[in-house]
């Protein structure tokens, strides 16, 4: 992942997200999706190729998992308006760049890891170094402290699921979301920006034992 994206903001770049597709698409069909013409269609495919996302080959450009979002967070970052944004995308694209970032930090990754007796979801595990991270991913959601508290149980309950099914583990629980300035901590579990959650990896094992821990016993 290029960390280093300059991404020259169109106007109507907000617009554009909703023309990420994963697999081929036109400029042509791009203005078709988007309502935009032609002209704006090809400048934003081509900022867009620029700064490595997605590929350009003959006259189809190629998107995969997470790049809609690697766009979407570039834009937060230049004040683009979170509500405008949040239309264009899905849990999918939220998902798909944590499992991405993760993966270029060489972590082993599983996605929507379906546990049993009771039925469990885990959208994203990262494991490297015999540490699991256990990820649930908050789409686009303001978050009362309150709140914040009960997604941060269910998750732990989740991960000593997890943990109960797979011998000799240890693991982290970890919340991913948008609408925080900051790392913070709940129970010593982290809440992470996902702008933040590349930087948040790096340091991971110099601050684990800031963070719950959960294991076999």
């Amino acid at each position: 992942m290029n960390q280093n994206m300059q991404l020259k903001i169109h106007p109507k770049m907000i617009i554009g997200l909703r023309g990420i597709i994963v697999g081929g698409i036109s400029i042509e069909d791009f203005s078709v999706v988007t309502k935009l013409n032609v002209v704006d269609s090809k400048t934003i495919l081509d900022e867009f190729i620029k700064n490595n996302i997605g590929k350009k080959q003959d006259n189809s450009y190629y998107f995969e998992d997470g790049d809609k979002l690697k766009i979407a967070v570039k834009l937060l970052e230049n004040g683009s308006p979170i509500d405008e944004i949040s239309i264009a995308l899905d849990w999918k694209d939220f998902e798909g760049l944590t499992a991405a970032i993760l993966k270029s930090k060489n972590f082993a990754v599983i996605k929507n890891l379906i546990l049993t007796k009771p039925r469990m979801e885990i959208d994203v595990i990262g494991i490297r170094l015999g540490i699991a991270i256990l990820i649930d991913c908050k789409h686009w959601k303001r978050y009362s402290v309150s709140s914040l508290s009960t997604v941060v149980k269910k998750q732990i309950e989740r991960t000593k699921h997890y943990v109960s099914k797979t011998q000799g583990t240890i693991a982290v629980p970890v919340i991913v979301t948008l609408y925080r300035d900051k790392v913070d901590f709940i129970e010593n579990v982290p809440i992470v920006p996902i702008f933040q959650f590349a930087s948040f990896i790096d340091e991971f094992y110099g601050n684990i034992d800031q963070m719950k821990t959960i294991e076999t016993n």
